[in-house]
């Protein structure tokens, strides 16, 4: 890894979450426009993590070597199709026909946090989150099968700032063992995600980070390791 560059990058990285995290409180409380004070904290946090997600994934592509030019960064949607066997499983006759005679609009459009690109072909899909527990954890896993449907090959990415998983997800380490009810969770679906967690701890909900005293610093130690996971899957383009 190019010490000087990342050392540079991940400088402006933690600056930018610390002058973050610790005005969301204010700027919530001194909202003139009447936006209910948790919605201003979850956007500005859950901004913040794409934007993280985004510079990573470059830093990570840039210390392996590789030209800017093959490698983009953004958002797509992506049309998810009707099964045409589900017709099969509907019971009411006026119903399968009106759906067999408008099959062609029948579709459910998906858009993750960002999309990576090589040479134009989409290659990571990565959720962003401020926190991820198990019930959201659900619907991440249905969002990555039904994209893998068109695209089985994409790597999926739950990219989030502290954990409430459980198990050892919290923990700063290369390798994890996650928690009994998330991989139990992630045993029924077709979809071998890789969770990256930046702040050391568990999340305690009566803690929220934002709160200067409960403030977790974004860590060198932390980025390196996201980078690292990155990496093991750029590495392959």
């Amino acid at each position: 890894m190019d010490d000087a560059n990342f050392q540079r990058e991940s400088d402006g990285i933690i600056a930018a979450y610390d002058k973050l995290v610790l005005g969301i409180d204010q700027r919530a409380l001194g909202n003139k426009e009447g936006r209910a004070y948790g919605g201003i904290i979850r956007a500005g946090k859950g901004n913040l993590v794409e934007s993280i997600a985004e510079e990573l994934t470059w830093l990570a592509w840039r210390q392996l070597g590789k030209t800017d030019n093959k490698l983009d960064v953004g958002r797509k949607r992506f049309k998810i199709l009707i099964r045409r066997d589900y017709l099969e499983k509907i019971k009411i006759p006026d119903v399968k026909e009106y759906i067999q005679r408008n099959i062609d609009k029948y579709e459910y459009v998906l858009a993750p946090d960002r999309m990576v690109f090589v040479d134009n072909n989409p290659t990571i899909a990565i959720e962003c989150k401020a926190y991820t527990e198990n019930a959201m954890m659900k619907r991440i896993l249905v969002d990555f099968s039904l994209l893998k449907q068109s695209n089985p090959n994409i790597s999926c990415v739950l990219l989030q700032l502290e954990s409430q998983l459980g198990g050892d997800y919290s923990d700063l380490k290369g390798v994890h063992f996650g928690s009994k009810s998330t991989h139990t969770l992630m045993s029924y679906f077709n979809v071998d995600l890789n969770i990256i967690t930046l702040l050391e701890g568990e999340r305690h909900v009566d803690k929220p980070i934002h709160k200067k005293e409960y403030f977790k610093p974004l860590t060198k130690k932390g980025l390196e390791n996201a980078v690292k996971a990155f990496q093991s899957i750029l590495m392959n383009y």
